[in-house]
């Protein structure tokens, strides 16, 4: 297991007495105030009151932006996403993620009750490290991303994560994670047993208003799972 970091989060929940927590990653070169607009649209009040947790990539150089520093969960190195893959900071945080699962436990959400959310290198870790969490969570939601090191995910996957359902949504034109590369890691998963929810839409590598609402229907199906 790497050495983990104390990632820098965004939070905010939509009441008092918090029963499940949303952790939600960004994508490359963006940070954790990314996806605060799109969580305020959602009304999750009939099943969940939420704390969302919205982390900071650390600022590492990105090998395919010419090294330019920038938050990124870990780094690129060829366009293809499979070749070369930065497996040491896929793992670093991928041990970070697990940590912040960890503190929402130690807070008082049962892990049935936690949500992995992620864009593009976000939904990277989201499935990463969703995966190898040894209890099921509420769910992965894996926006216009992939599943990263693929070839070692049927030995590392715990068993306890097949309890958890995962979602993936990308866009049909994304320039940016082809769509087969998404098709083939859900494909993958489903192999392995998981449960995996597929949606695809007119766009390219962003969110579009119909995605939204699925967002919101598909978190509401999850949270309103009985926990432990």
């Amino acid at each position: 297991m790497a050495e983990t970091r104390s990632l820098h989060t965004i939070e905010a929940t939509t009441g008092d007495a918090v029963d499940a927590s949303i952790i939600w990653m960004h994508g490359l070169g963006a940070d954790g105030r990314d996806f605060v607009p799109l969580a305020q649209e959602l009304d999750l009040s009939a099943v969940a009151v939420v704390r969302y947790v919205f982390p900071n990539a650390p600022v590492i150089p990105v090998t395919i932006n010419g090294g330019m520093p920038m938050p990124a969960w870990y780094d690129i190195r060829a366009a293809d996403l499979v070749r070369r893959e930065d497996e040491e900071g896929l793992r670093r945080s991928c041990a970070d993620i697990s940590a912040l699962i960890d503190r929402e436990v130690q807070r008082g959400v049962p892990a049935r009750r936690i949500v992995l959310a992620g864009f593009s290198q976000g939904c990277a870790m989201a499935l990463m490290a969703g995966l190898r969490y040894p209890r099921a969570l509420a769910g992965i939601m894996g926006l216009s991303g992939y599943l990263p090191l693929a070839e070692t995910t049927a030995t590392e996957h715990s068993a306890g994560s097949l309890g958890t359902p995962i979602w993936m949504a990308h866009g049909e034109h994304d320039g940016i994670v082809p769509m087969a590369r998404a098709e083939s890691s859900a494909a993958l998963l489903r192999g392995l047993g998981y449960t995996v929810g597929w949606k695809q839409y007119p766009m390219e590598h962003s969110v579009c208003p119909a995605e939204v609402g699925d967002i919101e229907g598909w978190l509401r199906s999850v949270l309103a799972r009985p926990g432990p």
